[in-house]
């Protein structure tokens, strides 16, 4: 086919070279030739075309065989390349299949010196980026960070591993190890809850917490900064920090996050007990004033009723009336004691029935309190669960802690209303017991008087 195309190439180059000739003198011929005007001019003019077509054609000749002379020569030329670049090509492609049988022969050594250190390269992979996981989410990080970079490069790389990266990512290991069950202080920057960054001494507790003499900080893996907890867990585990830190006993008792800061943050969100309260709204604040009003009106009867039956029971021990129930009886007995027992038992039934109310006021009230609260906090949940299910119709119930939060608050009120209702009951049968006992002794003297009077008339 080389061959063939030479011989191709060559001819067309031959014929526009004769084309061209040709040309030149077709054009050559027509201008020289000039129109006759007579018989011989035309003739004689015949004879000079004649005689000058004979010397055209024999130039073309001449030009002819020098242009075949010369198009041989190429031919040739071409001939010869071809011959040389099909050699070339026997050559090269005898050395591509040797080489191909030396990278083969290569390939085979190469995998069997390579087998085991193949292996080793896959755990080398597999355990650095294990390791860079395992040390972004550890709090030692906080006291040595930056320690990810290189693991992260090592597991990334496609090159088998120099024995100082092995080395160094045992290094890497071995210090998570050793760290790991240490208790250190150290220097360093902590965000505070107001955003600012404080530089502190922070006491870093093995894998588990990092403690500063506010209180327990966590390490935030995604910024790679220690941040102040916005606020302390309860007193309970709050307290053992101050007392670990400022310790030089050799065991110590401290609250120990086993998630690295997990707890710590639920904790955290956990709501206070006002908090709670405040999520009662305005239900919770009305029971809370009827609660403040039960136990003013409690602690009031409480007060008059002990100061009551005091006076009674030195009034009993008295003839001489006193500004007391007992005594305005007796003074109503002294009063009427001419009468006959019939309208003396009615004249003292009417002074017992008038210090009844006066000794029994307030006591209904404490009842109807104490039975109104839990009645409000019902109604308080009630209209919590409406709100509550209003939000999952417009929003769907997506996201169950929006439910579960509203339910919360909807449930605040009743505890908030047994809260009210439960001591308010114990405390109304306390002064119910204390005016019914008072209401008693006063029953029991007036009979007694009536007694006394039925035998000085008998």
């Amino acid at each position: 086919m080389k061959k063939l195309a030479s011989l191709v190439i060559a001819s067309v180059i031959l014929a526009g070279t004769t084309l061209n000739l040709f040309a030149a003198e077709e054009a050559a011929t027509t201008t020289q030739i000039p129109k006759a005007s007579s018989l011989d001019e035309l003739l004689a003019t015949v004879k000079v075309a004649r005689t000058a077509d004979s010397a055209l054609n024999k130039q073309r000749i001449k030009d002819f065989q020098a242009a075949r002379t010369r198009q041989k020569s190429l031919l040739d030329n071409a001939l010869a390349e071809e011959k040389r670049q099909e050699r070339r090509t026997v050559t090269l492609k005898a050395q591509y299949d040797a080489n191909e049988v030396k990278i083969a022969e290569m390939d085979d050594q190469l995998k069997l010196k390579s087998a085991n250190l193949g292996e080793m390269f896959g755990v080398v992979r597999q355990v650095s980026l294990d390791t860079s996981q395992r040390i972004v989410g550890s709090v030692i990080s906080a006291q040595f960070p930056g320690r990810e970079v290189f693991l992260d490069e090592l597991g990334a790389r496609k090159e088998l591993p120099t024995i100082v990266e092995l080395q160094k990512l045992w290094i890497a290991l071995q210090t998570e190890m050793t760290q790991s069950g240490k208790i250190v202080t150290f220097e360093g920057d902590v965000i505070l809850g107001d955003g600012t960054k404080q530089t502190m001494s922070v006491t870093r507790v093995g894998v588990f917490n990092l403690l500063s003499d506010s209180g327990y900080v966590v390490y935030n893996t995604a910024l790679g900064e220690m941040q102040a907890l916005v606020r302390q867990p309860d007193a309970e585990f709050s307290d053992t920090v101050s007392s670990f830190i400022g310790s030089s006993a050799a065991m110590e008792g401290l609250a120990v996050d086993p998630s690295r800061g997990s707890l710590l943050r639920l904790l955290t969100q956990k709501k206070t007990t006002m908090e709670r309260y405040h999520q009662g709204g305005l239900v919770g604040y009305v029971i809370t004033a009827l609660l403040a009003f039960g136990l003013i009106i409690v602690f009031e009867r409480i007060i008059a009723l002990t100061s009551i039956g005091s006076k009674i029971k030195k009034q009993a021990k008295s003839s001489t009336p006193g500004n007391n129930p007992l005594g305005r009886i007796m003074s109503i007995y002294q009063a009427n004691r001419d009468l006959a027992t019939d309208d003396l038992e009615l004249k003292l039934d009417e002074a017992v029935l008038k210090e009844t109310p006066k000794i029994e006021r307030g006591v209904n009230i404490i009842k109807v309190l104490a039975a109104v609260s839990p009645l409000l906090g019902l109604l308080g949940t009630v209209t919590g669960m409406i709100a509550t299910f209003q939000s999952i119709t417009l929003f769907g119930t997506g996201d169950p802690k929006l439910m579960a939060g509203g339910i919360s608050t909807a449930l605040m009120t009743t505890v908030l209303g047994l809260i009210s209702a439960i001591p308010l009951i114990f405390l109304h049968a306390i002064v119910s017991g204390k005016s019914k006992s008072i209401v008693h002794v006063l029953e029991e003297q007036s009979t007694g008087l009536l007694a006394e009077h039925a035998e000085k008339g008998a």
